[in-house]
């Protein structure tokens, strides 16, 4: 059971997230690049065989692949057979793993490997990985290419560059055939070294430091082909197979293993951030509770890692295209020391500008993670009430302690059922449990917790592999809180959270209120290999009323703007997500339905959002983040370049300053002053002695007072409604 909950608390979110659209823009713009040159003359700059050094399978690897692939075919939830079928797929994946962008592989390539198509099958059974190991090798000899183009153009030819011209690049490339030749290929590649360039200008960078940071980055990205082992080229291709079933199913090599038990460590000393690695960045996958990072509230789910540095004044190593392990290594260090990372925000409307911000490494301590409370105080009707407001970042459990027979061990339950208690103390007209970013956790803490808030019964089902459905139930008739009851929820709310608003719902025992969750329905557990380990899914959970968490998550009673795409994060975004189904419900006890009321509800909470200063902020930049997503191509005119984007910098400054004179503040005069307000807030490393109420993201406060209202209105509505009975 240890062992489960410990692979549950980090596996409550997804492997990786597919990347924002916006996002995209520089994802595009900063991977390898390289112009039209004859190859002999890029020979005189750079020995292309200094670097490409082709990879050989270990003898182990053959035995490996083949116990993976049973294992995969007979243990994971989806059964799949290994067949031409599933070969394909994995044929798919591995070239979109290689090459995403359809930048590097030639169509004649793509034809040469597609006698491999249906053949994977047959080489897993054999352990065969001679076909998966000479694709591999032909990518490193493309990408290697392509750098050398590149650097030779940066070093040599910079200035022939054109800015003037009338094309275009189309931004997202999955899905374009690849260039057909080397002619076509260099005229592809050539857009996009210009649309990097124009990005870097726009960013406020001259010619000089832009030319000297690619040629850096593009050096570093050649050293670090050539690190590259045997052990990596079987780890894409197992990876290829693992996550043709599902997408949270991987497997880790020995050096990602130990990186991933580290991470799994409370104790560890960093930054807490869990990392994943996406079209050549690292990204943030999430923050860990109550870690330096989250602690300090500048870094965010989904920012992207441009650069490192060690200390304050260190200089900063660029890391794109570096591997996820390396970047981890750099990032990592000694309580108490500072590291500094430049981000490409995962919200940022103007992907051309970057932010930098320092971070104190800490020993993350569970003690930390705990629950904690607040009260909201509102006038309604001229009657001051109180909203007892309970934050759980996680559902954690001191299994050490609990096991020990420690009487005080520390516990999401526990934890909150103490804080109830207190808020009752304070006389609370309702309560709103918070469960924003909270990637889940203990299995068995979700189920007590629930148990707090209704008489014994079902909280959650769990259907095996084998079709076998277990239902977790609480067993205790006590009840710590009857009173109205909110839970606040947004798109990174995943897996145990699933489960416990879900119940909640499904009882008719509260109100959900915020976005559509993550939809993470699935269970994962480790397994050990003679090298490396294994994570596959076993489990799929299903809400008391039958329905499924998973790819659908659960739909709130009162929706708020959505900040996260869920078209681009969340499950259903993950290409081979299990799907959403249902089962039979369990037998359970409703509460009474006041879903009549939902109508009214909403109404009122439409009419004050519609002149709430902070909340037409939101709906604006949200809009501004549609209307940027539906754009499929970029010019690659720099003068047409600088003016959407200073129109989009001025929309920018329009809408922050209509919500400053809304709330009687003084507007920016110019876009420099907003940009040196956010300076001050440490958008850009720099802080001043601002509370920490000034640092807490604003749509996170508004959002909140809003679910206080709501909750509010419901109270009222409900009481009118059992007085009219």
């Amino acid at each position: 059971m240890t062992q489960f909950l410990k692979s549950f608390l980090q596996l409550s979110f997804l492997n990786r997230f597919e990347a924002n659209y916006l996002n995209r823009l520089l994802i595009i713009a900063t991977a390898t690049f390289f112009l039209s040159m004859p190859l002999a003359s890029v020979a005189k700059v750079y020995n292309i065989k200094e670097y490409v050094h082709p990879v050989e399978p270990a003898k182990e690897h053959a035995k490996l692949s083949f116990v993976i692939a049973k294992q995969l075919q007979y243990q994971h939830y989806r059964q799949m057979v290994l067949d031409d079928e599933l070969s394909s797929k994995v044929f798919d994946a591995f070239l979109k793993s290689l090459d995403p962008n359809r930048t590097f592989f030639l169509a004649d390539d793509i034809k040469l490997f597609e006698k491999f198509r249906f053949l994977i099958d047959n080489n897993f059974r054999r352990g065969e990985l001679k076909n998966a190991f000479s694709t591999f090798n032909l990518y490193q000899k493309r990408h290697t290419e392509r750098l050398v183009y590149t650097l030779n153009l940066l070093e040599n030819h910079y200035q022939e560059l054109d800015f003037n011209t009338s094309g275009e690049l189309i931004i997202d490339r999955d899905e374009q055939p690849w260039p057909a030749n080397k002619k076509e290929q260099n005229k592809l590649t050539t857009q996009q070294l210009i649309n990097v360039i124009i990005s870097f200008k726009l960013a406020g960078k001259d010619e000089q430091e832009i030319q000297e940071l690619l040629i850096k980055r593009y050096k570093n990205q050649l050293n670090r082909i050539k690190q590259t082992n045997n052990e990596d080229a079987f780890r894409i291709y197992m990876n290829a197979l693992a996550e043709s079933y599902d997408p949270h199913t991987q497997y880790f090599s020995p050096r990602i293993s130990e990186n991933f038990d580290i991470q799994m460590s409370l104790s560890l000393e960093g930054i807490g951030a869990m990392l994943q690695s996406e079209d050549g960045y690292t990204k943030v996958k999430r923050l860990v509770p109550a870690g330096p990072a989250e602690k300090a509230g500048q870094l965010k789910a989904g920012d992207r890692i441009v650069s490192v540095g060690q200390g304050v004044d260190g200089d900063m190593i660029d890391v794109i295209g570096w591997r996820l392990d390396d970047v981890v290594q750099l990032i990592r260090g000694k309580k108490g020391t500072t590291v500094r990372l430049e981000l490409i925000p995962q919200k940022t409307v103007d992907e051309h500008k970057t932010k930098t911000i320092q971070i104190v490494r800490n020993t993350v301590k569970l003690e930390e993670q705990a629950a904690q409370k607040e009260i909201i105080e509102i006038t309604s009707n001229g009657k001051k009430q109180k909203i007892g407001v309970i934050d759980i970042p996680a559902f954690y459990i001191d299994f050490k302690a609990a096991q020990a027979g420690d009487p005080n061990y520390k516990s999401t339950t526990r934890d909150v059922k103490k804080l109830i208690n207190e808020l009752k103390q304070e006389n609370i007209d309702g309560l709103i449990v918070d469960l924003r970013n909270n990637g889940g956790g203990s299995l068995q803490e979700v189920n007590s917790l629930v148990g707090l808030f209704i008489k014994s019964g079902p909280t959650v089902q769990v259907k095996a592999a084998d079709g076998r459905i277990a239902q977790l139930s609480d067993e205790t008739d006590e009840v710590t809180y009857q009173g109205p009851l909110g839970v606040l929820v947004n798109r990174l709310s995943a897996s145990a959270s699933e489960i416990f608003a879900g119940a909640i719902q499904d009882y008719n025992r509260g109100l959900i209120i915020g976005n559509q969750t993550f939809g993470k329905g699935t269970v994962q557990a480790l397994q050990q290999l003679e090298q490396g380990q294994i994570k596959l899914t076993h489990a799929k959970f299903y809400r008391i009323s039958g329905d499924s968490t998973q790819n659908l998550g659960v739909i709130p009673d009162i929706i708020f703007p959505a900040l996260y795409d869920k078209d681009d994060i969340g499950e259903s975004s993950l290409p081979e997500a299990l799907p959403w189904d249902q089962v039979a419900n369990a037998e359970f006890t409703h509460f009474t339905n006041f879903s009549s009321l939902f109508p009214t509800l909403k109404d009122k909470h439409n009419k004050r959002s519609n002149v709430d200063p902070d909340f037409l902020y939101v709906q604006e930049t949200v809009a501004r983040i549609d209307k940027k997503k539906d754009q499929k191509i970029l010019s690659l005119n720099y003068k047409l370049r600088e003016k959407e984007y200073n129109e989009s910098r001025q929309e920018q400054l329009e809408i922050e300053n209509k919500r400053r004179i809304s709330k009687g503040e003084k507007p920016f005069k110019n876009i420099k002053e907003l940009d040196d307000d956010e300076d001050v807030l440490g958008l850009n490393g720099d802080h001043d002695d601002k509370d920490d109420d000034d640092e807490e993201d604003s749509d996170s406060r508004t959002f909140l007072l809003e679910s206080a209202n709501i909750l509010l209105d419901f109270i009222q509505l409900k009481q009118k409604s059992l007085a009219k009975k």
